[in-house]
């Protein structure tokens, strides 16, 4: 893990804004003791959530997108230190390890890739070094029984997340088999072709190389499935999907039902928490998009998944605070701010 740099207390107190009469997460949250001997300072931790970022937008670049996922980190993290430590939420369930830095890889293909096509594959080869990193990160957490909570970067993160927990949970003595399901709240199934790694094809590795055992997903639009990919899912048994036209234009389900579906079909195994912020309207992210979700229901999703699935990890990915192409949103840090929030509230309960 040779792009990871583990945060220490005053790296958290430095995004800290300190007050009288007021405590803030950041005071109470927990850092790693020692991070050269990682395993030992997680086992030692009293931490249920290893919270961890990875600002990158490689995968998503590698997928023909809109850069920019590397920029919601910080701002969430300005935002997530500075909530009030209250009865609600101590802040010390929780462990900020730290962040990746994947910008040396980065430049090496601005510097060295000089036509699109040669970026993209450049892009596509640069995510197998992201996955072997983030799977082994998640490994170590999970083979701890500790919950990851992972911020920033695009959809591709979803297959070394889902890989990860597998192997860690399974090492743990969890898992008879090393293998996750996964429910999804997202515009798209990021189900396409395994043609080379992106943010667009994560479940789909993850389940041909045996990781992923159910997938559901929630919210799914019509108008952005593949043809080919669209069959390949109804003809899955493993794979379940509800699309948001079903929920809210169609109302064939209230948004309530639908998630409840979801973790229902999951149910029987360690569960992966997916959540694109592309799903949710007039949110800043890599596929911006005029009709969606409200905040309100990715809130709501969070809390229900967090109560009714044994999580696996949670991952809010694709977000932006300041997109490739100039367009820029301060808000975006403090929606995740919220939803990482409502997620330790209710799994705590």
């Amino acid at each position: 893990m040779k792009h990871f740099k583990f945060y220490d207390k005053q790296d958290v107190l430095s995004l800290t804004k300190l007050r009288k009469f007021e405590t803030r997460l950041g005071e109470c949250i927990q850092v790693i003791a020692d991070k050269n001997q990682l395993e030992a300072s997680l086992a030692q931790s009293t931490a249920a959530y290893v919270l961890i970022g990875v600002p990158e937008d490689i995968g998503v670049r590698a997928n023909h997108g809109v850069g920019g996922t590397d920029s919601i980190w910080v701002p969430f993290l300005s935002s997530f230190l500075n909530i009030q430590s209250n009865d609600f939420l101590l802040g010390d369930e929780v462990l900020l390890l730290g962040h990746f830095d994947f910008g040396d890889l980065k430049w090496l293909i601005e510097q060295n890739a000089h036509s699109y096509d040669e970026k993209i594959d450049a892009y596509r080869h640069a995510v197998i070094t992201i996955d072997e990193e983030v799977e082994e990160l998640i490994k170590i957490i999970t083979s701890h029984k500790k919950v990851p909570i992972v911020i920033g970067g695009g959809h591709n993160n979803a297959y070394p997340l889902i890989k990860g927990a597998s192997k860690g949970l399974h090492k743990a003595g969890l898992l008879p088999l090393a293998q996750i399901n996964s429910i999804n709240l997202d515009a798209h199934s990021d189900f396409r072709p395994a043609e080379g790694r992106h943010s667009g094809n994560g479940f789909r590795y993850a389940e041909e190389d045996g990781y992923l055992q159910k997938y559901c997903i929630v919210g799914l639009h019509e108008n952005y499935l593949p043809q080919n990919v669209w069959l390949d899912i109804v003809n899955n048994p493993f794979i379940d999907f509800i699309t948001y036209e079903d929920i809210f234009i169609h109302e064939k389900r209230s948004f309530t039902q639908a998630v409840a579906h979801a973790t229902s079909f999951t149910e029987e195994n360690y569960t992966g928490i997916e959540l694109d912020l592309d799903c949710i309207e007039h949110t800043l992210s890599s596929a911006l998009t005029p009709s969606g979700l409200l905040p309100q229901h990715a809130r709501q999703y969070l809390t229900y998944t967090a109560m009714d699935c044994d999580v696996a990890y949670v991952h809010i990915c694709e977000g932006a605070a300041q997109l490739a192409d100039g367009r820029k949103d301060d808000s975006t840090g403090k929606l995740v701010s919220y939803l990482v929030s409502d997620f330790l509230k209710a799994h705590a309960e």
